[in-house]
């Protein structure tokens, strides 16, 4: 059952609701928008429709263990509905699950399904779960796809309670940019509803089943952009208040109060984000936002991406302190420590003779004679080693207040080689959500190289393409010569940049602009040494480009920082 909560495709979720008897029509994958489902028949329209009647269709009978194309091994049937079934099933030649929908090939929304997953599949859209094969063989048309089991849908998440400003702001604004690369490529959701955005463990929302949940239940719209913009609308409205803003309950949320109509979600709990308030209403109101700001209605995904970088960014809530156990004494500084406990009537200690004086026997004086003579030789020796150095600097033509390097350049009395110190470190994630691994930071310079600092595992070497990078900011404890960065990683080739603070810096900048690039390159052990003399007491290791893992996924792994002059 956790597998099938956190699966890649559920198109079973009906909320509850009994499943629509046959009826479909033609599924657009060119940009028709989200109805919703028989979980929402008694919410309102949204612009969606099913034409046409069908007469009723079996469900193919299939069984665990039943394989397709000798590859694909059904496992669990997830569900079965209006002519087709969809499984949980392995890839045997990957050794990996997948989810699969099956369906007659005389079906009649079987020619639809395929385009809709061959559209899909040509999007190649990481925040969009894959669609990997879509084929029609031995009176069958099967589609298969990613199988998420790290992933928590969206639905369990609201079940738990509100979402935080920062992770309903982070819902939003990747919902938005992802549908809005959609349409712009001609498809669209349809479906777009709590149980088809996954969560995943680093934090990234994916969307499941874009056409391909459609076109399996016939469902068109004359209006796709604004019914799947009002689709992320409700998403948002449910992230701030766990209400759905229909009169009807869907999804395990209760819907608002009868007859109240649509109100903002900061009148219907309080503390809600006042911005993130104004622009769920924006992409639920077809005639514009909230009558206080005036603000125009949101009725295409991309205009609802760009509302949300418009808007200062949330960002995620410290984390709270806690204070420290308080303070316990050691047994040793109570004074008990390797002391045997007094036994009743024990007789008193007898005294213990004092040793005679050290040194005060002929042999002692002897040794106390020599010992003050070799000293007496040894300071003899270093004044005449400090005369011979004095004169010799005289004689240097050098100006005493530089020194020079090897290949001849003053470098202003800075010794170079000598070993930097680093008093502290921490993640930095300015393009994500602001953290990345931080417990494992003091790894990345605690001298073992065995031990590692990783990032999170991405479907590509550039984040995912949702971000430029990551890093860690070492910090130096005061403004220092950096001269050499030297960086080790484990896996496999990373590219990484070295970018450096302002020397008059008065704290640690917090953004990436605010760290200049000195330096950049890639491999397993980088040397990063910038052009010219830097000195900087804030030192970032920007990580650019991250190798494969055996998993498949993208992750890297900095195993040892050294910093010399």
């Amino acid at each position: 059952m956790a597998e099938r909560s956190t699966a890649a495709v559920d198109v079973a979720d009906n909320s509850g609701d009994d499943p629509l008897t046959a009826q479909a029509g033609k599924a657009t994958t060119d940009g028709a928008a989200e109805s919703q489902d028989t979980a929402e028949k008694t919410a309102p329209d949204t612009g969606s429709e099913r034409q046409g009647a069908e007469p009723a269709i079996a469900t193919p009978e299939l069984h665990s263990g039943h394989k397709l194309a000798r590859r694909y091994r059904l496992e669990e049937c997830v569900t079965r509905l209006d002519g087709f079934s969809s499984w949980r099933a392995v890839d045997e030649k990957l050794r990996r699950a997948v989810g699969v929908h099956l369906l007659p090939a005389d079906h009649p929304r079987a020619r639809s399904v395929l385009a809709a997953a061959r559209s899909s599949a040509l999007l190649g859209d990481p925040r969009f779960v894959q669609v990997l094969d879509a084929v029609e063989e031995n009176d069958l048309v099967y589609v298969v796809h990613e199988w998420l089991p790290d992933a928590t849908e969206l639905t369990a998440l609201l079940a738990m309670g509100p979402m935080e400003p920062h992770d309903a702001y982070q819902l939003v604004d990747q919902l938005s940019q992802a549908m809005a690369a959609a349409h712009r490529e001609g498809l669209a959701h349809l479906r777009l509803t709590p149980g088809a955005v996954l969560r995943t463990s680093t934090g990234q929302y994916r969307i499941r089943g874009l056409a391909v949940n459609a076109a399996l239940r016939g469902i068109t719209a004359d209006g796709p952009q604004r019914a799947d913009t009002e689709a992320i609308g409700a998403l948002l409205y449910a992230a701030l208040t766990q209400r759905w803003p229909y009169e009807s309950d869907a999804y395990g949320l209760s819907g608002l109060p009868k007859g109240v109509g649509l109100i903002a979600p900061d009148q219907v709990r309080a503390g809600v984000h006042r911005g993130l308030s104004e622009l769920a209403m924006r992409a639920l109101v077809n005639d514009g936002a909230t009558a206080s700001r005036q603000e125009p209605p949101c009725t295409t995904p991309d205009e609802l991406a760009k509302a949300v970088a418009a808007m200062p960014r949330i960002r995620p809530p410290e984390p709270a302190f806690t204070s420290p156990p308080e303070y316990q004494r050691t047994t040793y500084q109570q004074g008990t420590y390797g002391r045997p406990a007094a036994r009743p009537n024990a007789t008193a200690p007898q005294p213990v003779p004092s040793p005679p004086a050290p040194l005060q026997s002929r042999t002692g004086k002897v040794l106390k004679w020599t010992v003050a003579a070799l000293l007496i030789a040894a300071l003899g020796l270093g004044s005449w080693q400090v005369a011979d150095k004095l004169i010799d600097r005289d004689k240097d033509p050098v100006d005493p207040g530089t020194s020079q390097t090897n290949n001849g350049e003053k470098n202003n009395g800075v010794q170079t080689g000598k070993p930097v110190a680093i008093t502290g470190a921490h993640d930095f994630d300015p393009l994500g959500d602001g953290s990345e691994k931080p417990a494992g930071i003091k790894n990345s310079y605690d001298g073992d190289p065995a031990t590692y600092w990783n990032t999170d595992g991405y479907l590509s070497a550039d984040f995912g393409r949702l971000k430029a990078g990551v890093g860690i900011v070492l910090d130096l404890g005061k403004v220092q010569q950096v001269g050499t960065v030297n960086v080790s990683f484990l896996g496999g080739e990373t590219s990484v940049e070295l970018r450096t603070a302002p020397e008059d810096a008065s704290s640690e900048p917090t953004t990436l602009d605010g760290f200049t690039k000195v330096s950049d390159g890639s491999g397993s052990n980088v040397s990063l040494k910038p052009g010219k003399p830097v000195r900087a007491r804030y030192v970032l290791v920007w990580l650019t480009e991250l190798p494969q893992t055996d998993e498949g996924n993208f992750r890297g792994k900095v195993s040892e920082i050294k910093i010399t002059s």
